[in-house]
């Protein structure tokens, strides 16, 4: 090894391998020593790499660049569902459980499965959130399980009502939030409400009124007048007009009413509750005709007495 002395003779470690003087010689940083030596070793031939460094290095560079390439161009989970799909991780099996009213097929459609897609590469979370997209799932979890099944667990929303708001039927839940549109006679048997918000005070009104339920069940619809209260309108078409305070006092007035004249069963069109001190009965146009032709045979008929009478 090269070594260099100075006037004293005192020796020093040159930072490329050799001796260098104390006074006066080149010292490197010691950061830079080591690719210095390294440098040195590749042109004295003292550093030698094992046989197929070099493809092996351009193989490595070549993968680098390609995949950098697919990122910049966006092909990166091409790139993963075909190479992970190839080694055998196609989904082919979706499990579903707690659906009811969400079909497995609007699943399917929602995960754009397409018999070639990776359950490796599978973005969990967006699978998530595709699925709560669908109108009646309230929550949902996507699970994988390897080598290609994907388990769907759904907590779907109940529907509490139907409300009619114009010409449209939607499905509410108790918070009056819409599930989706009517499409079927499947949930016929729940409550209708009818009007502008309806749907917001929809769920407190029935369970108010359900301390009547001789009444209840024979109500076909519930609609919401100015916002402010209610007209129940019955399943032979009469319309109870409740007052929009103290609806038990109104509904005690009815109930005696049809007690003791069976009054929800007779020919009128709407009974009025609103005024505390009255209650007001309107018959239907049939039951006006009926009643004026009687009106006037009683009219008649009374005229024809007087006339007996003067004669006598």
């Amino acid at each position: 090894m090269l070594a260099l002395r100075g006037k004293r003779g005192k020796r020093v470690r040159h930072p490329l391998g050799g001796s260098a003087e104390a006074d006066g010689a080149l010292v490197l940083p010691r950061p830079l020593r080591k690719s210095a030596r390294l440098l040195v070793g590749l042109g004295t031939g003292r550093v030698r790499f094992p046989a197929h460094t070099g493809t092996f290095s351009t193989a490595v560079f070549l993968l680098a660049t390609g995949l950098y390439g697919m990122s910049l161009g966006g092909h990166t989970q091409n790139f993963a569902q075909a190479s992970t799909t190839a080694a055998g991780f196609a989904i082919e099996d979706v499990r579903v459980s707690g659906n009811e009213q969400t079909s497995e097929i609007d699943i399917l459609q929602q995960l754009g499965l397409d018999g070639a897609t990776s359950l490796v590469a599978l973005d969990i979370a967006e699978a998530r959130r595709l699925i709560g997209e669908l109108p009646w799932v309230e929550s949902v979890t996507v699970r994988k399980v390897y080598p290609g099944t994907i388990e769907v667990d759904l907590t779907e929303r109940k529907a509490f009502g139907i409300w009619q708001h114009g010409s449209d039927l939607s499905l509410i839940e108790r918070s009056g939030s819409v599930i989706a549109s009517l499409r079927d006679n499947k949930f016929a048997t729940l409550p209708l409400f009818v009007g502008r918000d309806a749907e917001t005070a929809a769920a407190d009104f029935y369970d108010e009124f359900s301390r009547w339920p001789e009444f209840r069940s024979r109500v076909k619809a519930f609609v919401r007048v100015a916002g402010r209260r209610w007209d129940l309108v019955l399943r032979n078409g009469i319309v109870v007009k409740l007052p929009e305070r103290d609806v038990a006092r109104a509904m005690k007035v009815l109930a005696e009413m049809e007690e003791g004249h069976r009054l929800l069963e007779r020919d009128i069109a709407a009974v009025d509750l609103r005024l505390d001190d009255r209650t007001t009965v309107q018959l239907t146009p049939d039951a006006v005709a009926r009643r004026e032709v009687a009106l006037k045979a009683r009219e008649k008929m009374l005229k024809e007495l007087e006339k007996q009478e003067k004669r006598i």
